[in-house]
């Protein structure tokens, strides 16, 4: 497998409980490197922009406030398979399903605030990491 890189966000509902340090220690136990990072406060056209795939969902504007509601944790990861093992460690997006161990098995308080965010594709991936971070912040 390849080494990849995609984009990692711990949400509003983690970082309002201080849980970004948990939740990076579950990356990178399971050999994933933060290669970038930054905590920023999104406003709602900001997280609007990003969500734009969502945005006939019923859920976008609620999605939106969520995203603005707090600070965020972006981060770029690393490592062999980024992208799944990503997704792996991240856990079904809704807790009641997620595997225990998850980061939203043990941290997501429900379906909408489910702790994190990550890439699904290599091709989604390079989008929102270039959303975020210019080529000069990815010091991995």
């Amino acid at each position: 497998m390849a080494t990849e890189r995609t984009l990692s966000i711990i949400k509003p509902d983690a970082t309002t409980r201080n849980l970004t340090g948990k939740i990076n220690a579950k990356f990178e136990e399971a050999g994933l490197r933060i290669v970038a990072q930054k905590r920023i406060q999104l406003t709602k056209e900001q997280a609007g922009v990003f969500y734009a795939v969502h945005a006939e969902r019923p859920f976008y504007g609620e999605l939106c406030e969520f995203m603005a509601s707090a600070p965020v944790v972006v981060q770029v990861l690393e490592g062999e398979g980024a992208i799944l093992k990503n997704r792996e460690v991240m856990g079904a997006t809704n807790p009641a399903d997620a595997a225990p161990g998850t980061i939203r098995a043990e941290f997501a308080q429900s379906v909408g605030e489910n702790s994190v965010h990550g890439s699904d594709s290599p091709e989604a991936a390079a989008e929102e990491i270039a959303y975020f971070f210019s080529g000069l912040e990815l010091v991995g």
